[in-house]
Parts: C-alpha cells; sequence; structure tokens
C-alpha cells in the first residue's frame, strides 16, 4: 500500500528560501507575522492548495499576473490577487481599471516582474510596487492563503490586510 504523497515527502522548512525571506520581510514591514505553512507538494493551482490545507479553493488568494495595456499601449504587470473559485473576467477588469485589455502574461513576465516563479507569486516582495486589484469575494472569509514566495509554501492573511500591504484596488474579478 502506498502512502499519500504528504506522508511520502514531509514538508520541509523552506524559511531559508530567497523568495519566502522577502516575503516575510515585507509582510513584517507592514507589521505583520502570518503562520506561514510548508507544504509537502508544490502548490501551483489553488485547487492544489485548498486541497493541502484542507478548505475550499475559493479561500485561496490566487495571484495572478497579467500584462496590462493602456490606452497609450504601454504594457505594464497587473497583478489580480482572485479568490481561487472566480476565473478573472478580463475584459470587464480591463474597462474598469481603466486599460485597454488585459491578457494573461507568461512565466518569464512573471519572474521579471514579481521575482518568484508561477505558483509561488506573492501578494508582496517584488523588486517593484506592482499594481494589484483584490477580488472583493474574499471579503467572505475570516482567513484567506496565500503564496509565500515559493510554490511549497503559503501563509494566512485577510482580505483587510491583503487591500492594506498591497495598495490594491478592491473589484469584482468574476
Amino acid at each position: 500500500m502506498t502512502q499519500p504523497p504528504s506522508e511520502q515527502n514531509p514538508p520541509r522548512d523552506l524559511s531559508d528560501h530567497a523568495g519566502v525571506r522577502s516575503v516575510m520581510q515585507a509582510l513584517a514591514e507592514h507589521g505583520l507575522t502570518p503562520q506561514v505553512r510548508h507544504l509537502p507538494d508544490a502548490v501551483r493551482t489553488a485547487q492544489a492548495a485548498a486541497d493541502a490545507l484542507g478548505i475550499s479553493p475559493a479561500e485561496i488568494a490566487n495571484s495572478l499576473v497579467f500584462i496590462a495595456t493602456t490606452h497609450d499601449g504601454e504594457r505594464l504587470p497587473l497583478l489580480v490577487m482572485a479568490s481561487g473559485g472566480h476565473r478573472v473576467d478580463v475584459v470587464s477588469v480591463a474597462d474598469r481599471a481603466g486599460l485597454a485589455s488585459i491578457e494573461r502574461a507568461d512565466p518569464a513576465f512573471v519572474r521579471e516582474h514579481t521575482g518568484f516563479a508561477i505558483g509561488g507569486v506573492a501578494p508582496v516582495g517584488h523588486p517593484h510596487p506592482l499594481r494589484t486589484i483584490i477580488d472583493t469575494h474574499l471579503a467572505t472569509y475570516t482567513v484567506v492563503w496565500a503564496a509565500a514566495g515559493h510554490s511549497h509554501s503559503v501563509f494566512a492573511t485577510t482580505y483587510d490586510d491583503l487591500v492594506r500591504i498591497t495598495g490594491g484596488q478592491p473589484m469584482d474579478v468574476a
């Protein structure tokens, strides 16, 4: 009989990982020392993170990076912190955010602008501040979980703290 993956691969402490350190430092600068969970397996999707934490995907603050095109044709990164239970309506979000369009970014663009690989993109700890939109549906939950700079690490936070620490714009994204 084989063991479940979590028993085969016990979580390792990733506190010294550069990405996790940058996230924890950014959170500390905002007065936060959240609960961090290092998981045995990579959680590159909201569903995988929810399964690992024993919660619903909607309680995951999924960090999605888009290429936002302004009406002047400038292309900029846009971070959307979406409830894992939602699919971002790119046309509606672009319109409400005053953008010509938004499109999903490729892994190289994501790493260049966030410093993180897809699956570990945190709401903070980026090389430069990113324009951020926070899904208002996340306010439904007392606690939400976000990536902590590595695909095996997540941290607990609240909707209000996400808005505060990112300077994010609350918006219905679905």
